[in-house]
């Protein structure tokens, strides 16, 4: 992205407004250049400028009311106020309203060069400022990527390989994986690690607000845009747009994704110009993205746009020797001076973990919790369900034989007594004697 500024003159003196386009135009520069507000204010709407030098004395609408307008359209936008001797209280006013500095008539024009300078690098400064806020905003805290089996090796060797390349990359995993760590860890190898890491959640986005959310609105767009916001892709430009969920996209949305992850080109919603900034596209799915093709839900050739890396994560259940480092990894990160005991680990071993390395976080939390020493054992974890030993149930024979040599025992071998407290004839116990071996 280049330095090249927008600017705005608004300057009902001819021969100076001419002056000012040509000098500044000089550089390679986009320069708008009217003889009134009313004129500006018509293509406001559609343009926005980096900074704007207004004349505080114009035909109509004066320039103390411009300011206020052009503010509106675009809070960090950068007004100079252009002023003559007698109007200089005015200009101090101008300032207080939001102007950013203002010029006496006549100016050098090397010092006009400086202080449109000067302007354009505020400006930057707080559109970086509100993209760091919002980054903070959007972004999970992310940790260090934690494993040692052969499984999350590869996957390791192939994020290096991938950071290296600009390519738009589709991670695939169960949910809980670790697929927004790994886009980030991809992001942090990159080129573009200076720059933002911005995501979306498609999952936790009504229909109606993932295509405002994703690329923005202008002032006016549907009721309650009482001014223009930047959607997420803006906020991405110059680093690494993560799509989580991107299978829940609305599939009047994915047209638009698809023109903007070949192109890089989009509109704001409202808008009618069409913008281009330059974001590494990475996406993750946690369903069969193809099931969907065939589903009709699911846009096939957005899906090949997308998948020009693939990056299957393993989950848990596949890397279960990871779960005594991953234990270890999330008991320092939370504080807690707390070691698993054998049997927990033994546990923890046995369980599938179908919620995954994100399950295993929240089940260490609990159990943190539920211990009240220093050790955490098996009762302690959330999922735990001690197994009782089911005894076998015994034949009815078997308890005959049983009850019978108990008698036996009780007539103290009088097998008559014995025939008699069982309440069955004597020559029927011979029998049963026999068939139980138990003479």
């Amino acid at each position: 992205m280049n330095d090249k500024k927008r600017i705005l003159i608004v300057e009902d003196e001819d021969p100076l407004r001419r002056l000012f386009h040509k000098r500044l135009s000089r550089k390679g520069n986009y320069v708008d250049s009217f003889a009134s507000a009313e004129e500006a204010l018509a293509l406001l709407g559609t343009e926005s400028y980096d900074v704007a030098l207004v004349d505080i004395k114009l035909p109509g609408m004066d320039g103390i009311a411009l300011l206020r307008k052009i503010k509106e359209h675009d809070e960090n936008a950068q007004v100079i106020i252009i002023t003559g001797h007698g109007t200089i209280d005015s200009a101090i006013a101008a300032m207080k309203s939001g102007a950013y500095d203002y010029l006496t008539k006549p100016c050098k024009l090397s010092e006009l060069e400086v202080l449109v300078q000067k302007a354009y690098e505020k400006k930057k400064l707080k559109e970086s400022n509100v993209n760091l806020r919002e980054e903070l905003k959007l972004k999970t805290p992310y940790g260090d990527v934690v494993g040692k089996s052969r499984k999350m090796r590869d996957v390791m060797r192939l994020v290096g390989k991938i950071a290296q390349s600009n390519s738009t990359v589709l991670i695939e995993g169960e949910t809980g994986t670790g697929k927004e760590l790994i886009a980030h860890s991809i992001h942090q190898q990159s080129q573009r690690h200076e720059n933002p890491f911005i995501v979306i959640h498609c999952a936790a986005l009504p229909e109606t607000l993932q295509e405002s959310e994703l690329f923005g609105y202008e002032k006016g767009a549907f009721t309650g845009a009482h001014k223009r916001k930047k959607g997420l892709v803006e906020l991405a430009d110059r680093g690494t747009l993560f799509i989580d969920e991107v299978g829940e996209i609305s599939p009047s949305l994915q047209v638009k994704l698809l023109r903007f992850v070949e192109t890089g080109m989009f509109r704001r919603l409202g808008g009618e110009k069409e913008l281009h900034i330059d974001a590494r596209v990475i996406a993750a799915t946690n369903k069969d993205l193809l099931e969907s093709i065939k589903q009709g839900t699911f846009r096939e050739d957005l899906y090949y746009r997308l998948n020009v890396v693939n990056l299957p994560l393993p989950p848990l259940r596949e890397r279960k020797e990871d779960i005594p480092l991953l234990a270890e990894y999330f008991l320092q990160k939370a504080g807690v001076k707390k070691k698993l005991t054998r049997s927990a680990l033994g546990e923890m071993a046995n369980y599938d973990w179908p919620g995954n390395v994100r399950e295993l976080a929240n089940a260490l939390e609990v159990a943190a919790v539920m211990s009240s020493g220093t050790k955490i054992a098996p009762e302690h974890l959330p999922f735990y369900a001690p197994t009782v030993r089911r005894q076998k149930t015994k034949t009815l024979a078997e308890i005959e034989k049983e009850h019978i040599r108990q008698a036996l025992a009780s007539s103290g071998g009088n097998k008559t007594q014995a025939a008699k407290d069982l309440g069955i004839s004597l020559r029927n116990l011979y029998r049963k004697i026999k068939r139980y071996e138990l003479a």
